[in-house]
C-alpha cells in the first residue's frame, strides 16, 4: 500500500510465527543490490510513521524499512511479559527480518527502540552490521537506578513501570484526543516532550499525533500494570505492558560490552531532551526532587536516574572492550532528533552506514 503522506514509501503486512507486523519501506534504487539494509524501531507512544521523513532522506541506494512494533501503528496487538525486558518487541523485531530473508542489517532504534535494538545485538550479534541508538532508554532500564553503573535504588522497581504514567494521558490516547486542551493531551506531550521546536514540525504535527493515538492501552500493552510497594512513591512495576519492560529488574542490557564481536555504535541525543536526561521529567524521583510529587524522601533514598551518564559509561566499556561508538549531541534537539535536526541527522546517519 503506498503512503499517501510520504511519497516513495510503502506499507506491507509481514506475516511472522509471533505476531503479523506492519511495515513501512523506501526500496533501494535498485532492489535487487541495495547498498545498504537499515532497519528503524519506534519509540515509545509512537510509530514507524515517526521514521517516513528520515527514511526519504536516505541516499537512493540504501533499502530502509520500519517496524511497528505490536500493540502500536498497525501491527498486530498481542500481549507483552515485561518480565522479558524488551526480548518479546526483539524478537518481533528478529521475527520480521526472518520473515523478510534478512540476515544481517543495520539497526536504528529510537528512545525505548533503542533499548529494542540493542537487545537484538546482545541476542543475536550476527544480525546487527551497526548500531544507531537515538535518544536511547538507559541501559540499565526507565527509572529507579542511581550512579553510571545503574545501581537500583529498591529492589521491586519503586516508582517505575505501568503505575508511572498519568491516568489521564491513557485515557485520551485510548479516547483518541486531538486536542491541545491540557498538559495531558497526546498534542500537548508531543509539543512539550517528544520535539524542542514544535513549530518546525507544523506541518506534520497532525501525523505525529495520529500516530501516538496508534497505542493500544491496557495492563498488557501501554503503560501495563502495576503493584504496591512499601517504597516511595507507593508502588513498583507490575510484570505486564510496555513501561514494566524498562523497570531495572527486568531490563539490563550492560552485557553488550561483552559481546564478542561488537558492531559499532552511533549514538546521538538531544541536549533538550525532556524524556532521556539526567534530569527526566519523566523520571518519578526528580519529579519528586522538584516538589511536583509531594512526599519525597530525598536524594539518599530515591535520587533521580542520569539517564544520559549511564549510557556513555556502557559505552565507555564498549570502547575499552574492543567496540567502537561516535557520541552526537544536538544542542538544539529534544526527543527527536530526527526530526528537530533533520539534516544533520540525515547526514550523521548516512556517516555512519559508509553509504
Amino acid at each position: 500500500m503506498t503512503d499517501t503522506l510520504f511519497d516513495g514509501i510503502t506499507s506491507f503486512r509481514v506475516e511472522t510465527p509471533r505476531y503479523t507486523a506492519n511495515v513501512r519501506e523506501r526500496p533501494a534504487a535498485d532492489p535487487e543490490s541495495p547498498d545498504a539494509t537499515i532497519v528503524f524501531v519506534h519509540g515509545n507512544v509512537s510509530s514507524s510513521l515517526y521514521f517516513a521523513p528520515t527514511m526519504q532522506a536516505l541516499p537512493a541506494g540504501v533499502r530502509a524499512l520500519a517496524i511497528d512494533l505490536r500493540g502500536f501503528g498497525d501491527s498486530e496487538t498481542k500481549p507483552v511479559d515485561a518480565t522479558r525486558g524488551l526480548r518479546d518487541f526483539a524478537d518481533d523485531v528478529r521475527a520480521v527480518l526472518d520473515a523478510l530473508g534478512l540476515d544481517a542489517v543495520h539497526l536504528v532504534g529510537w528512545s525505548m527502540g533503542g533499548g529494542v535494538v540493542l537487545q537484538v545485538a546482545l541476542d543475536a550479534p550476527e544480525r546487527v552490521l551497526s548500531l544507531t541508538l537515538e535518544a536511547p532508554v538507559s541501559p540499565y532500564g526507565f527509572g529507579g537506578t542511581h550512579g553510571a553503573d545503574g545501581i537500583r535504588n529498591d529492589a521491586d522497581g519503586a516508582g517505575t513501570g505501568g503505575g508511572g504514567a498519568n491516568p489521564d494521558f491513557v485515557a485520551r490516547l485510548e479516547a483518541g484526543d486531538t486536542t491541545e486542551e491540557a498538559q495531558t493531551s497526546p498534542r500537548t506531550v508531543y509539543r512539550t516532550a517528544y520535539v524542542a521546536k514544535p513549530e518546525a514540525q507544523a506541518a506534520h504535527e497532525d501525523v505525529w499525533v495520529a500516530s501516538m493515538l496508534t497505542t493500544k492501552t491496557g495492563p498488557d500493552n501501554y503503560p501495563g500494570d502495576a503493584v504496591a510497594s512499601e517504597n516511595w512513591p507507593g508502588f513498583a512495576a507490575g510484570t505486564r505492558g510496555v513501561l514494566n519492560t524498562m523497570a531495572p529488574q527486568h531490563l539490563d542490557l550492560s552485557g553488550i560490552v561483552d559481546l564478542a564481536v561488537k558492531p559499532p555504535i552511533l549514538w546521538i541525543h538531544g541536549d533538550r531532551d525532556a524524556i532521556v536526561s539526567d534530569a527526566s521529567f519523566f523520571d518519578l524521583n526528580h519529579l519528586g526532587a522538584l516538589g511536583v510529587i509531594p512526599g519525597w524522601p530525598g536524594d539518599d533514598v530515591a535520587p533521580a536516574q542520569p539517564m544520559v551518564t549511564q549510557t556513555r559509561a556502557v559505552l565507555e566499556r564498549y570502547a575499552a572492550n574492543g567496540g567502537s561508538y561516535r557520541e552526537v549531541a544536538l544542542p538544539e534537539a529534544g526527543h527527536a532528533p530526527h526530526l528537530d535536526e533533520a539534516e544533520t541527522f540525515d547526514r550523521e546517519l548516512a556517516a555512519h552506514l559508509g553509504v
